[in-house]
């Protein structure tokens, strides 16, 4: 008997993670694939990109649906979902982290029944504020399968009575960063596309609503970059989201390295590179760590606590980093094999 997996994605880290997955269905006997595309990131830079660099099958359906505000896109996306799980009829649903996407995927599938497994649940910002944290409240409690990154992540599933089909298998994020480390020094020309030498440089990016909706605080995180790059260039891979706002509340991007989004690969060697990291992206945060560059985060919080406390990370308007330990809850780069196990063992 084969395994439908039915894999719901939309936004560039959801693309990086099913990447590991996708691979691990692959080599599992009795597992098969069908991904749907929301379209979130639309931009081919943003999405495309990812599916040609990580070896991710073409999407078996793409929904275009992108723009709007957060309820509109979240109403279209369930709606044209669920046609499609009527149709192919899978075992299981598949989602990824903390957006739109995750949650039409997730409540398309509960609605009809179908068993939701969701890859880095239990994460917690307790910020209600961000819309990321009310999808992975609510994916979490809709799901079947939670495939925890940490064990700060099954306890916080713990805490809201969350118990059955809880497990901690390490970072799938992880899995593709070791993927990705030597491919990009084969393949990736960023450092000659952008006039860089190794360790001269930060990485910087800021997308999440709760900066770019906000005049004060994307005027104060820009500001922040613009003060570090006055002892060394800030390279800012800039989200059109960010760009757009940016434009148009006046605020200047000068003495900042401004350059369009970037794959995968190039975004690899580029934190290989740097000597600092500075972001709102949860994803990135981790990748910071796995790259061993330190991190500093333009959030007043985050989902990463164990970033912070072993020293990789600090908040901007935080303390400053305490002692540097290594990190031990990530894995060993086989989470994507353990989910692909889980999966099949679990119905």
């Amino acid at each position: 008997m084969t395994l439908k997996i039915l894999t719901v994605v939309g936004a560039r880290p959801q693309f990086i993670k099913a990447a590991a997955v996708s691979r691990a269905i692959r080599e599992t006997a009795g597992l098969e694939e069908v991904m749907v595309h929301t379209g979130q990131h639309f931009d081919a830079d943003m999405s495309d990109v990812f599916f040609t660099e990580l070896d991710i099958p073409a999407p078996a359906h793409r929904l275009d649906i992108h723009g709007g505000g957060h309820g509109e896109m979240t109403g279209r996306m369930l709606a044209a979902i669920e046609p499609i799980l009527i149709s192919e009829k899978p075992d299981w649903v598949v989602v990824y982290g903390d957006t739109n996407s995750t949650l039409a995927g997730a409540l398309a599938a509960a609605k009809l029944h179908i068993p939701i497994a969701h890859v880095e649940a239990g994460l917690r910002s307790y910020n209600r504020r961000m819309p990321e944290e009310i999808n992975r409240v609510l994916t979490d409690h809709l799901s079947v399968l939670h495939l925890c990154p940490t064990q700060a992540a099954v306890e916080n599933l713990s805490k809201e009575g969350v118990r059955d089909g809880v497990h901690h298998i390490g970072d799938v994020m992880y899995d593709a960063t070791l993927f990705a480390i030597s491919r990009a020094e084969a393949e990736s020309n960023i450092f000659s596309q952008l006039g860089l030498t190794p360790k001269s440089y930060s990485v910087a990016t800021v997308h999440r609503a709760e900066n770019t909706d906000d005049p004060g605080r994307l005027k104060a995180a820009i500001s922040f970059l613009q003060k570090e790059a006055e002892s060394h260039p800030v390279i800012l891979p800039l989200h059109p989201r960010t760009r757009q706002n940016a434009e148009r509340m006046g605020i200047a991007l000068t003495g900042l390295k401004v350059v369009g989004p970037v794959g995968y690969l190039d975004m690899a060697k580029l934190l290989n590179g740097a000597v600092a990291v500075f972001t709102d992206s949860g994803g990135l945060q981790k990748e910071a760590y796995f790259h061993r560059v330190p991190c500093t985060t333009l959030r007043d919080e985050t989902e990463w606590g164990e970033t912070i406390t072993h020293g990789w990370n600090r908040l901007w308007q935080g303390p400053d980093f305490t002692a540097r330990k290594e990190i031990n809850e990530y894995g060993d780069g086989r989470a994507a094999f353990l989910i692909a196990d889980l999966l099949k063992k679990s119905l």
